[in-house]
């Protein structure tokens, strides 16, 4: 009886390969980019670029852990969730007290070390920030944030 219900959930597994969800294949940098609302300088952009864009943008780079069910499903819930909150593909098409709130929330996040997500920067290395990194990304937030008082 156990072989027989170890080979059903085998096969089950099997199917489920084959049910996979959508992938985040848009462009990263397209018109609503970030860089067309902000200056975002270069070294900022390379932190952003390493530890948020997969999660925080129209463009993902999947591991190759993504391919398997159900990870992938749990993947895609993040991808989908840390673009609901804050999508750097599209910041130029927020409205300014949007773009101060993200901003704004991005600084305290990063300060405090929650973002990128532990769970994340587990297995992405480059996604884990040093002090020097955390200081840089929310300094230019907190700033960037401070130049849209004036834009209402």
């Amino acid at each position: 009886m156990l072989k027989k219900i170890l080979l059903v959930l085998l096969v089950l597994f099997i199917i489920a390969q084959f049910i996979q969800p959508p992938k985040n294949n848009g462009a990263a940098d397209g018109p609503n980019d970030i860089t067309h609302a902000l200056n975002v300088p270069a070294n900022v952009m390379g932190v952003l670029r390493s530890a948020c864009y997969d999660c925080h943008s129209n463009h993902t780079d999947y591991p190759w852990y993504s391919r398997i069910t159900p990870v992938n499903w749990w993947l895609n819930d993040h991808i989908e969730e840390g673009r609901h909150e804050l999508n750097f593909s599209e910041f130029a098409s927020y409205d300014t007290k949007k773009r101060r709130k993200k901003l704004e929330e991005t600084e305290e996040l990063v300060r405090k070390g929650k973002m990128p997500l532990s769970s994340y920067t587990w297995i992405h290395a480059d996604a884990r920030l040093d002090e020097q990194q955390k200081s840089l990304l929310a300094d230019w937030a907190a700033a960037a944030a401070g130049r849209h008082e004036n834009d209402d």
